[in-house]
């Protein structure tokens, strides 16, 4: 058998540490930061405890390399909504869909993050400080607008209705993720809220 090349042990390392992130990502949204250990973060991962800290130094470092990269990746996808195909409304639609699908797990640890800025790694708490909410709805607003123009949004002031809207969401996924019986609704029926 030969040596595996440097490109190869480099690639093993990346998957190795992005399956321990995403063993963490999946446990932090579901039980926070407190109620994770990083046993039970390699359990999950199926690895052993001791090569979680062969790539972070503590569940602090582990949880605020998290927090950073899906606020940076937040606030990219909320500035790429007006590039997305379709009408604003489309549009707006399309970012829904994506929240309560794929990155539902995403969203649920930082609203998670956010009720409890106290209890979690300073570092991460003021990165979720950095990207506020304000900060994550500003690209949306001009979108917003063009749909109220062209009569498909609701009337009223963009920011105050986007930053409703949001909270409803994101409420609505920490419920399903509290175990709400009745599940979470569809973005056709959210969408309601801002249509005119």
């Amino acid at each position: 058998m030969s040596p595996l090349k440097k490109e190869q042990l480099a690639q093993i390392r990346d998957e190795r540490k992005s399956q321990i992130q995403q063993a963490a990502l999946k446990l932090f949204a579901r039980r926070g930061f407190a109620g994770t250990k990083t046993s039970m973060i390699a359990a999950e991962a199926g690895v052993s405890e001791g090569l979680i800290y062969r790539y972070f130094t503590s569940k602090d470092e582990l949880f605020t390399s998290i927090i950073r990269e899906l606020m940076e990746e937040g606030q990219r996808e909320t500035g790429n909504v007006p590039s997305l195909p379709g009408t604003p409304y489309e549009q707006i639609k399309a970012l829904t869909e994506n929240m309560l699908s794929e990155n539902k797990l995403a969203f649920m640890l930082i609203l998670r993050a956010v009720r409890s800025l106290d209890a979690i790694p300073k570092d991460a708490a003021d990165i979720i400080k950095e990207h506020s909410a304000d900060a994550m709805i500003a690209p949306l607003i001009p979108l917003f607008k063009q749909g109220q123009e062209a009569g498909e949004l609701a009337e009223g002031d963009p920011q105050v209705l986007l930053h409703w809207y949001f909270h409803i969401v994101n409420a609505l996924i920490i419920e399903e993720a509290d175990g709400n019986p009745y599940g979470m609704p569809s973005s056709d029926m959210l969408m309601k809220m801002l249509k005119r």
